[in-house]
């Protein structure tokens, strides 16, 4: 019996937003990135992620190593835009604003109702 032996592509997407994905999920390149240099293993990444079967767990980490600079550069970039938009985000609404709404909607629906 003779193999098939065939280039598979990865099973990475970038969506609307440059934001790269496994396959059709919402699982995120980074966070599946992130578990595996946290010390996870291919298997205990696919139990946290139950959109992912091993083999595509397996085969995001091979593209990984195959091309660690590459994708490390891509997080590095999303981490930057991510800090820009949070930054971007407080400058429209300071956090101590934000909190002080809270608390003052707090005060009026702790009133007890009137009778």
């Amino acid at each position: 019996m003779q193999l098939a032996l065939k280039s598979e592509l990865p099973p990475l997407q970038e969506d609307a937003h440059g934001v790269i994905r496994i396959g059709q999920t919402r699982a995120t390149l980074e966070s599946v990135i992130g578990l595996f240099e946290q010390g996870a293993s291919a298997e205990e990444i696919a139990l946290r992620f139950d959109v992912l079967d091993l083999h595509t767990v397996y085969a995001t980490l091979t593209y990984y190593l195959s091309h660690r600079q590459e994708v490390q550069d891509y997080m590095h970039r999303q981490r930057q835009s991510s800090a820009r938009a949070r930054h971007e985000a407080a400058l429209r609404s300071p956090p101590d604003q934000v909190r002080a709404r809270i608390a003052q909607r707090e005060k009026t629906t702790d009133v007890a109702p009137a009778r």
